[in-house]
């Protein structure tokens, strides 16, 4: 007989997952402060998702980051959903409470404000429109984020003009839809401009939307983290404007997760940084 504390188990589900950067940075936040746990990538289909899910808990896991193609289908599973993820329509961090129950929530808006608090801290939301590129679901946690920081408009554009619609009729009134060949005129006068498209990303095709309407002073954020510096931002970094790049999203969205599951709040810092990038 023993009386050990079971060891938590944490993690990233996703199909596929061995390019997740999440293990390189949850074992580093664990070695940092000397805390017991693992934490653990996990390549699990579509049509396992409910059985592997409903068995993590039981072999220890005490919760778990869900990335594509897993973030919306995830809710249904969840026994709890917070506001948030509800109206984004996905999640990517679950709690696996004590009472048995699926606890699902949507960090990534958080994420993605830390990270320009951080790294452009004279950003001023209200100052002006903010222009989004993509209508998937990093871009409804984007709008969400913006909209609570107080941006008055919204301009918002896909390749695919319906799901840009059916964001609007989620959103609402603030969210102005333009066609993706009006993309770049859609800059014009804003404060903000965001890709949350996958477009520059190493592998997928180059973003091409003419960035001529742009003024210094912007605020110009990519979500797309590999490369670090995407075409989009070194253009934009050219024409005067105030650039920040996606990997601090992924570090600031990931403490929540880490702080319930291990009990201790990480320091998203320039070391955790290049701790990730070196990975």
């Amino acid at each position: 007989m023993t009386d050990h504390p079971r060891i938590p188990l944490a993690g990233v589900l996703g199909h596929p997952v061995a390019h997740s950067r999440s293990p390189a940075l949850h074992g580093y936040w664990l070695r940092r402060y000397g805390l017991q746990g693992f934490y653990i990538p996990m390549d699990v289909a579509p049509l396992d998702l409910a059985e592997a899910v409903r068995t993590l808990p039981k072999l220890g896991f005490v919760g778990v980051n869900v990335t594509i193609p897993h973030k919306e289908p995830i809710l249904q599973i969840a026994d709890i959903v917070t506001d948030r993820a509800a109206l984004i329509g996905a999640a990517n961090t679950l709690i696996f409470r004590k009472d048995g129950k699926i606890h699902a929530d949507n960090t990534d808006g958080m994420g993605f404000i830390a990270n320009l608090r951080q790294h452009a801290p004279n950003w001023h939301p209200p100052a002006g429109p903010a222009a989004v590129l993509g209508a998937g679901g990093a871009a409804r946690a984007v709008v969400a984020a913006l909209l609570e920081a107080g941006v008055p408009e919204i301009r918002l554009s896909n390749r695919t003009r319906p799901r840009a619609e059916a964001l609007r009729s989620d959103f609402g009134a603030k969210v102005v839809v333009q066609d993706w060949v009006q993309s770049g005129a859609m800059m014009e006068d804003c404060a903000t401009v965001v890709n949350t498209t996958s477009l520059g990303m190493v592998g997928k095709p180059p973003l091409q939307v003419p960035m001529d309407a742009l003024s210094a002073g912007t605020l110009v954020t990519d979500l797309v983290y590999t490369p670090l510096q995407t075409q989009f931002l070194i253009e934009a970094a050219a024409r005067g404007c105030v650039t920040v790049d996606g990997l601090g999203m992924l570090l600031h969205q990931a403490a929540p997760g880490f702080e319930r599951w291990f009990g201790q709040r990480p320091d998203v810092d320039e070391a955790t940084r290049q701790a990730v990038l070196s990975a």
